[in-house]
C-alpha cells in the first residue's frame, strides 16, 4: 500500500471541487439515510440503489461507497483536474473507469481521505489509517476548543483531530510513527485548505521533545491487548503503560492554563479498583487537574471477544485469540478493563485532584465547552478555605438540564423517592441528589448567594443542596 502522495497542490484542488459539487455529511445523510456512516460492504447493493442521477449521486457513489464510476461521468462531476487529482495522491486509479483505493468521507464541514472502508475480518495492513471513528468522535466532543495558540494531536492518523484544531489554533503539530498516517494528514490539510498544519515524524512525544502547548489531543493505539499486529491499535508495550506514558508526557507538555483530550485503556484487579490506576497517575502530576471519563468497561472475556470480533465466522481462529488475550490478561493481573478518556488542564495553585465519572458514549454531544467550565470551577472551588465558603458563591446554570423523581418501592409496603439531575447535552451525566435539593436548582441564575437561597432550608436539604452544587460545578453544569 504505497499510496497516498502528500501532493498539496492536487489535494487543494481537489478539496475546491468537491465544494462546487455541494459533497457533505448532510447531503450523504440526505441521500442515503441516517445510518449511511454505519453502513458496511453488505449494504453496499442497498445504498446503490438510493444514489440519485446527478453529478452529486456520482460524487457518493465514487468517494463514499467506493464503487467505479466512468471517467466521462467523474469528469462531469468533479471536472478534469479534480479527476486527475485522485490520482496524482495515489488514491484511484483511472482508465476508462475511475476507480478509488481510499475513502473521501465528509465529517461536518472537513473531508478526511483515509483507508476507509476497512478490508473486514483481520486483513487490514498494519499501517492500515482511519478516518472518523467511534473513538475519533469522542476524542472530538471531549475536546475544549481553545482559540490561538498552539495545539497538538499525537498519533494523528488520518489528521482528523488535526484538522479540527486547525480551524481555531495558530499552529497545529501532527505526530505519527506511521509515514502514511502522516502523508495522509498533509492531504488532508491541503483538502480542506489549511496552511497552519505541520507534520512530524515520531514515536508519541518524540518530535516536539521541549516544547510546550496550550492543546494536546491524543487517540493512542491504547488497547491492552498480546498483540502487535496495527499501528492504530497495538502499542506493543505492557498492559496500560501506552495510556499511562502519554498521561505524564502530556502533562508535561502543556503550557499554562493549557488543556489535554487524551483516549486510553486501563486496567483493575476488579471493577471495585476499576480505576485506582489513573487516579495514582494523576496524584503524581505537579500543577495538573485531571477528569477520568470512563466510557466502556469489561470483564477479560468481553475485552478479548470485542476486540477480536473480526474471527468470530473462523471458529478455531477465534477460539485461539480468545485463550490468548485471556492468558495475557491473567498474566498482567488485569480482572478489568476500561477505556475512555482522560482530561488534563494545568494550572497553578494548590489542591489538584482528580474526579472520577461513567458517561454514555451514544448520549455524548460537544462538550468543549462544557470542559473549559468544569475544570474553572475546581479552580474556583481549591480556593475555598472552608466547606461552608460555598454559601457565598452566586452558581447560575450554564446547561439544560432535566429534574427528575420517582417513588422506588421498598419492603414492607413502603417507598422512597429517588431524585437527580439529567444534563441534556455536552456529556449526558447526571447528579443523584434529593427532592429537596432539586427544588433550588430553578433558583440558580447567578444573582442570589446559595446562602441566601438555603437560609430557611433544614440541615439535611442545606447539605444536600451544597453537595448537588458542588457536583454540578465540577461537571460543568453550572458557572461562577
Amino acid at each position: 500500500m504505497a499510496y497516498p502522495v502528500a501532493d498539496k497542490k492536487a489535494a487543494s484542488a481537489l478539496g475546491v471541487a468537491l465544494r462546487r459539487v455541494g459533497y457533505g455529511e448532510d447531503a450523504v445523510l440526505d441521500m442515503l439515510g441516517e445510518d449511511a456512516y454505519g453502513s458496511d460492504r453488505e449494504d453496499l447493493p442497498v445504498d446503490e440503489r438510493r444514489l440519485q442521477r446527478s453529478r452529486l449521486g456520482t460524487v457518493v457513489r465514487l468517494l463514499f461507497l467506493e464503487l467505479p464510476v466512468s471517467r466521462e461521468d467523474a469528469v462531469t462531476a468533479l471536472g478534469e483536474r479534480a479527476v486527475e487529482a485522485l490520482a496524482t495522491i495515489g488514491t484511484a486509479e483511472i482508465h476508462h473507469e475511475v476507480r478509488v483505493r481510499a475513502r473521501v468521507l465528509p465529517v461536518g464541514d472537513l473531508f478526511v481521505i483515509s483507508d476507509d472502508y476497512p478490508a473486514g475480518d483481520d486483513e487490514d495492513p498494519p499501517d492500515y489509517v482511519a478516518a472518523y471513528t467511534s473513538t475519533s468522535r469522542l476524542c472530538d466532543c471531549l475536546t475544549p476548543r481553545v482559540r490561538g495558540g498552539r495545539a497538538l494531536d499525537v498519533g494523528t492518523g488520518s489528521g482528523v483531530q488535526a484538522l479540527l484544531a486547525a480551524r481555531h489554533a495558530s499552529r497545529v503539530v501532527a505526530t505519527d510513527v506511521n509515514p502514511r498516517a502522516l502523508a495522509f494528514t498533509e492531504i488532508n490539510a491541503a483538502l480542506n485548505g489549511f496552511t497552519n498544519v505541520e507534520v512530524r515524524q515520531g514515536s508519541l512525544f518524540e518530535a516536539v521533545a521541549g516544547e510546550r502547548f496550550d492543546l494536546i489531543t491524543c487517540n493512542a493505539p491504547y488497547v491492552v491487548s498480546p498483540e502487535n499486529r496495527w499501528a492504530y491499535r497495538d502499542s506493543g508495550l505492557p498492559g496500560d503503560e501506552i495510556t499511562r506514558r502519554v498521561v505524564n508526557a502530556a502533562a508535561d507538555h502543556l503550557a499554562d492554563g493549557g488543556y489535554a483530550t487524551l483516549l486510553g485503556s486501563w486496567v483493575g484487579k476488579d471493577e471495585e479498583s476499576a480505576d485506582d490506576r489513573p487516579v495514582e497517575w494523576a496524584k503524581g502530576l505537579e500543577d495538573i487537574d485531571a477528569w477520568i471519563l470512563s466510557v466502556w468497561e469489561s470483564d477479560p472475556l468481553e475485552h478479548s471477544a470485542t476486540w477480536n470480533r473480526p474471527l468470530a465466522k473462523r471458529r478455531d481462529e477465534f477460539a485461539a485469540a480468545l485463550d490468548s488475550w485471556l492468558a495475557y490478561l491473567e498474566q498482567i493481573g488485569a480482572g478489568w478493563v476500561s477505556e475512555g478518556a482522560i482530561l488534563l488542564h494545568r494550572r497553578k495553585g494548590k489542591r489538584h485532584g482528580a474526579r472520577v465519572d461513567g458517561i454514555d458514549d451514544e448520549g455524548l454531544e460537544a462538550a468543549g465547552d462544557q470542559v473549559r467550565r468544569a475544570f474553572a470551577a475546581r479552580e474556583q472551588l481549591a480556593k475555598l478555605r472552608r466547606a461552608d465558603d460555598l454559601l457565598d458563591l452566586r452558581p447560575a446554570l450554564a446547561m439544560h438540564v432535566e429534574l427528575e423523581h420517582e417513588l422506588v418501592p421498598r419492603r414492607r409496603g413502603n417507598a422512597d423517592f429517588a431524585a437527580r439531575v439529567q444534563l441534556v447535552d455536552g456529556t449526558n451525566s447526571f447528579v443523584e441528589t434529593t427532592i429537596d435539593a432539586l427544588e433550588i436548582v430553578p433558583a440558580l441564575d447567578g444573582t442570589v448567594t446559595l446562602r441566601r437561597l438555603l437560609r430557611n432550608a433544614a440541615p439535611s436539604a442545606r447539605k444536600a443542596s451544597l453537595a448537588l452544587c458542588r457536583d454540578l460545578l465540577e461537571l460543568g453544569a453550572l458557572k461562577l
